[in-house]
């Protein structure tokens, strides 16, 4: 067994345990809000969900960015396979929120300037997931991929900060630089937990996805030599 394979082994271990934990602090440990009720519990998840987009966008940036610096397909291969997690860790989020949202705001959805600035983040990397399904392969249709993934995590930060900029129902942000909202001890250890736990699968799937990748593009040189010797 390599390395490779035991280190990605070992996460997948550590990242169930961890789910286990936080499952049971969710439901049985942490305290029922007084106001939200059993509702208020989606929000253990609908955090870490968020980080966790919003952590793959992340490494969507870096890697285009390193892609168009050295035109190398280990970083291209980071950032396609980045984004797919992205796409469902933020189409999660935007589920989870509406079934939030049903409860306290008696609505599914409102055109929040929090919601809509995160709709517009997630139409933005199903577009590069398009771009990559109908562009060209190989380098072009890399960089036209690269330039978008760079392009789209612009809309991270005004997700984060549109609380703030904007007036709104959303509630204020927990977590990150411009938290103000204070947690009772127990949830405010619940809720790190989660997103400990969701950052563990991340990486876990990350670095699934990218071994998948890598598979795929050696099948894909494959093919195109046998193509050309034909």
């Amino acid at each position: 067994m390599s390395t490779n394979t035991m280190v990605r082994n070992g996460l997948l271990v550590l990242s169930g345990a961890m789910m286990l934990l936080s499952l049971y602090l969710i439901f049985r440990w942490v305290p029922t809000e007084k106001n939200l009720g059993v509702s208020q519990r989606i929000f253990y998840f609908h955090v870490p969900l968020a980080w966790a987009g919003f952590l793959a966008f992340f490494f969507v940036m870096v890697g285009s960015v390193g892609y168009l610096w050295k035109r190398t397909d280990g970083w291209d291969h980071m950032a396609y396979s980045a984004v797919e997690i992205g796409v469902l860790f933020t189409t999660l989020m935007l589920i989870t929120g509406i079934l939030w949202a049903k409860p306290v705001w008696e609505v599914w959805w409102t055109w929040d300037p929090r919601l809509t600035t995160s709709l517009i983040l997630w139409l933005i990397y199903v577009a590069y997931l398009m771009l990559r399904a109908y562009s060209p392969r190989g380098e072009q249709g890399a960089r036209y991929a690269a330039v978008l993934g760079i392009a789209g995590f612009f809309d991270v930060p005004i997700v984060y900060l549109s609380i703030h900029w904007w007036r709104t129902v959303h509630p204020e942000a927990v977590v990150g630089p411009a938290a103000t909202s204070n947690l009772y001890s127990a949830m405010f250890i619940t809720l790190m937990i989660s997103v400990v736990t969701f950052t563990l699968l991340f990486i876990c799937l990350l670095l699934e996805r990218l071994s998948l990748r890598r598979s795929e593009h050696e099948l894909e040189a494959a093919r195109d030599l046998v193509e050309t010797l034909r």
